[in-house]
């Protein structure tokens, strides 16, 4: 069950920060979507929230590596509107996202 969870968790991660990263160049106008960014974070903070208790439950070493993730989520709506430090706390869970899913997915 883990695997899946920690999947979509990172994939969540991936698609907000893919849209934050459009809206900062540009690409996106977000002045009537700014919902889709938070509900992104709401999505993103749950799911990490449910693999790292799933992963604890069972055991299962991917859970440890995600919990740092936890932190910049939760720094998150704290770090103010300024675009560089946002994005680099943002950024600053990637490692957790991606030894998590390495964990998750290595010796299945």
């Amino acid at each position: 069950m883990t695997p899946p969870l920690i999947t979509a968790a990172a994939a969540s991660y991936l698609a907000n920060g893919a849209f934050g990263a459009a809206v900062a160049a540009g690409a996106i106008d977000n002045r009537r979507l700014r919902w889709v960014h938070h509900a992104l974070y709401v999505l993103t903070s749950s799911l990490t929230t449910i693999a790292i208790v799933a992963a604890v439950a069972e055991r299962r070493a991917a859970g440890l590596a995600l919990l740092p993730a936890a932190v910049p989520l939760a720094a998150l709506p704290y770090a103010g509107g300024e675009l560089h430090r946002h994005a680099a706390v943002a950024g600053s869970a990637a490692p957790a996202y991606a030894l998590a899913l390495v964990l998750a997915w290595r010796n299945r």
